[in-house]
């Protein structure tokens, strides 16, 4: 029999998560340093030198690597001969390590989880409850798989019952351009495979546990159909030239993990979860000797990045910009903003429009003539802060409120994360407003761009409520321009062309 405190999991589960916020995997750092060197798109590359970046950033600042800090996963497995000093259950300790690791007052994680989904969806305020997987198995320790997931790569989650006959490669392909680019790649596709509809899902987050190992099977070879599939969609999802942050490019697909399980003769559940490039994760045992001590990786382990978009960057003046002058922003063209700027995500852009409907007006201090609006649920402060990490959210969510902001604020720009959708895209074309995109999984970079930052309106919201931002060359990129040209529409079609050119070139 092994002992195990309750306080023991509690401050394993409190420091692993704070350890991920600011720590990337170092197999995940490789992969994206790989396929940094070999990028030929310039779009893909400068972005993912800025997830580059913005990984060392936070290693050495030990703040969170992306604002969404994530809706917490735990696998558990506890051995049959565990006994515990304390009365609290399993769920109860996990939940207690949350809690203490969201309020860490030296390194404040951002509180997303909401109460009552379907209703008043009220904040939790400390990021509980976790979504705990239990199971008891032989042996006197437990074992601990945590993960921090955002909603951005969460959302693009794809279950489907397919046919025994069908190919569940050929469905991955199609699957994938459907996803878009809100799961911020290049990432990792978890895949399960089997059991049930419920089964299939939690096999897919399982597998994203795993570390980056694509290389060694590319090198040693597949040794049973699992792993060729491996390697087949991992082949197939490149070719569709998505490409980091979607902006077209060689690599989308860092890596393909896949669990399986028996499952009934007449089904064939697949569930594709992705992970984003915040990816973060963790592992540990629990054998009575105390809480897990996680060792620090070394700084060295990070590359040495530079990266100034300076002398092929356009400066813009956000308090004097005008709408004759955005409209010879280009499409894919990287911009350098300065000046102020408003916030407002989901449940702001609600409030405000259920405002304007009952001709109520806006906000006192919320003024959008003129000016842009940044999609982002910051991180609250720590120290000297002005802001926490402040990264951007997926646009298309923003899409459905698109028009009417356009049409009735004077609104002239958006900027957020990933494409935008059809209905978005016209919006934007037809007030000729312009949609920026800021690159996903560098937010405590962005940050250091925000110099003054204050609540303007619905502080109730927490990080939701609509901030005024003062900002000095913010890197962006022109997703949608004037004319509605979607560089994430364009891009990926050129590099999904390329590459199949440059395939039949190597076949012939």
């Amino acid at each position: 029999m092994t002992l195990i405190r309750n306080e023991d999991v509690i401050q394993s589960v409190a420091d692993a998560l704070q350890y991920i916020s600011y720590y990337h995997p170092l197999d995940f750092i490789k992969a994206v340093h790989e396929a940094y060197l070999k990028e030929q798109s310039e779009a893909a590359k400068d972005a993912m030198a800025q997830i580059l970046i913005n990984s060392r950033m936070c290693a050495e600042g030990k703040r969170p690597i992306c604002q969404d800090t994530g809706i917490v996963t735990v696998f558990l497995k506890i051995g049959m001969d565990v006994q515990w000093q304390g009365d609290m259950t399993p769920a109860d300790m996990v939940n207690e390590g949350v809690r203490r690791a969201y309020l860490n007052p030296d390194n404040v994680l951002r509180a997303s989880i909401l109460n009552d989904p379907a209703g008043a969806r009220t904040n939790t305020k400390d990021n509980t409850p976790a979504v705990i997987h239990t199971e008891i198995v032989p042996g006197n320790k437990i074992e601990v798989k945590l993960a921090a997931k955002g909603g951005g790569s969460e959302n693009k989650a794809k279950l489907v019952m397919l046919n025994p006959s069908d190919s569940i490669v050929d469905w991955v392909e199609r699957t994938l351009p459907t996803m878009g680019a809100g799961w911020c790649p290049p990432g990792i596709l978890g895949i399960g495979i089997g059991g049930t509809a419920e089964k299939a899902a939690l096999l897919a987050k399982e597998s994203l546990m795993d570390p980056i190992d694509i290389h060694q099977l590319r090198a040693r070879g597949p040794a049973n159909r699992v792993e060729e599939l491996r390697l087949e969609i991992m082949h197939r999802a490149n070719a569709l030239g998505i490409g980091a942050q979607g902006l077209g490019g060689l690599t989308t697909v860092m890596d393909v993990k896949i669990m399986d399980y028996p499952t009934h003769a007449a089904s064939l559940p697949v569930a594709m979860i992705p992970n984003c490039a915040a990816t973060r994760h963790a592992h540990f045992t629990l054998d009575g000797s105390g809480a897990v001590a996680l060792t620090p990786p070394s700084l060295d382990e990070w590359p040495e990045i530079s990266w100034d978009v300076g002398p092929r960057a356009r400066r813009v003046n956000l308090n004097t910009v005008t709408a004759d002058e955005i409209a010879s922003w280009q499409p894919g063209e990287i911009l350098l903003l300065s000046g102020t700027l408003l916030t407002g995500r989901d449940a702001a852009h609600k409030r405000l429009l259920t405002m304007l409907e009952k001709g109520e007006g806006l906000p006192a201090g919320v003024d959008f003539k003129n000016k842009f609006i940044y999609y982002v649920g910051p991180v609250d402060p720590v120290r000297d802060e002005v802001i926490g990490p402040a990264g951007p959210t997926t646009a298309t969510r923003m899409d459905k409120f698109t028009e009417d902001l356009l049409a009735q604020t004077g609104l002239i720009g958006m900027i957020g994360k990933a494409e935008r959708g059809q209905l978005g895209i016209d919006a934007i074309k037809k007030h000729k407003a312009v949609y920026l995109m800021a690159v996903g999984g560098a937010a405590y970079l962005v940050s250091k761009a925000i110099r003054k930052a204050k609540i303007v309106a619905f502080e109730d919201l927490g990080m939701e409520a609509i901030h005024e931002f003062e900002v000095e060359e913010m890197p962006v990129t022109v997703a949608v321009d004037v004319n509605g040209v979607s560089v994430h529409q364009t891009g990926p079609a050129i590099w999904k062309q390329r590459m199949a050119e440059e395939h039949a070139i190597k076949v012939t």
